[in-house]
């Protein structure tokens, strides 16, 4: 919708190599030129973002916590970023994993926009809350902003079921801290199991969400993991079609699973 909204023919479009996957078809779908920006080791590059702004830039997309390398923006590089920007470029801050982040992690988004006219925080009921099948989420920016999305938005948006699941969900703070500890538990503990497997060639790229993405610059090829740990049970995301051929990106599960996928990865890269 900010897309659909902000950017027609001709604009461009910036967004990090290793972005989420939609931001190019979101992009290409409006007939926005899509503009995408080196990475800093799998993380956001401010720097090279403003230097990719031109007069056709309408909008960035940038997701914090990023999908799929988990990667983190501190609130001071956010806020240069949105210093950076000419008034009239829509900074579009995706927010799906921030409820994983702790407290003293916030990255300022929801404060920008609040007080900015230009920027729009987006959030989704589908990752911590557990309700990806109800297709629910939020987004929260200026009143102009807003006023205009809603202009292009379909009548219907969601079922009055998942409307109502939504707010069931954000009663139940304890099932989202339990969720919040749990994963910063098992991640710290896959993260180090990775670690371990340094001399096979196994980096895990350090991740503020509730996935790892691990790379394979040994002998033993992502492709060949994906389909070892396939074969023993546990279903995990091969990436070359975001241009990381070499990525697995393991979703945090419980200890019966992580523990399991483990022992799977060991066997699969002869530790």
């Amino acid at each position: 919708m900010a897309a659909g909204t902000f950017c027609g023919a001709g604009d461009e479009i910036i967004f990090m190599r290793y972005g989420f996957s939609v931001y190019p078809i979101a992009t290409r779908r409006v007939g926005a030129v899509p503009v995408e920006v080196a990475d800093k080791d799998y993380a956001t590059d401010v720097d090279a973002i403003l230097a990719h702004v031109t007069d056709r830039t309408r909008l960035v997309f940038l997701a914090n916590p990023n999908n799929p390398t988990g990667t983190y923006t501190p609130r001071d590089e956010i806020a240069r970023l949105h210093a950076g920007l000419p008034p009239h470029v829509l900074l579009v801050l995706d927010q799906a994993y921030s409820e994983y982040l702790d407290p003293e992690d916030d990255d300022g988004g929801l404060e920008l926009a609040r007080t900015a006219p230009n920027v729009l925080v987006t959030r989704t009921f589908s990752k911590i809350f557990g309700l990806a099948a109800a297709r629910v989420g939020w987004g929260y920016a200026s009143a102009d902003v807003i006023n205009a999305m809603h202009r292009i938005r379909q009548p219907f948006s969601f079922p009055i079921g998942s409307s109502r699941a939504a707010i069931a969900a954000l009663e139940a703070q304890d099932f989202v801290e339990n969720s919040r500890t749990h994963n910063a538990q098992w991640l710290v503990w896959f993260e180090k199991e990775i670690a371990a497997l340094g001399n096979k060639g196994l980096r895990a790229i350090p991740s503020k969400a509730n996935f790892s993405l691990v790379l394979f610059e040994g002998e033993t090829s992502a492709e060949t993991a994906y389909k070892g740990l396939m074969d023993a049970g546990y279903i995990v995301r091969w990436l070359p079609g975001q241009d990381l051929p070499h990525g697995l990106r393991i979703t945090i599960g419980t200890p019966e699973d992580m523990q399991g996928l483990v022992a799977a990865l060991r066997r699969i890269v002869g530790a």
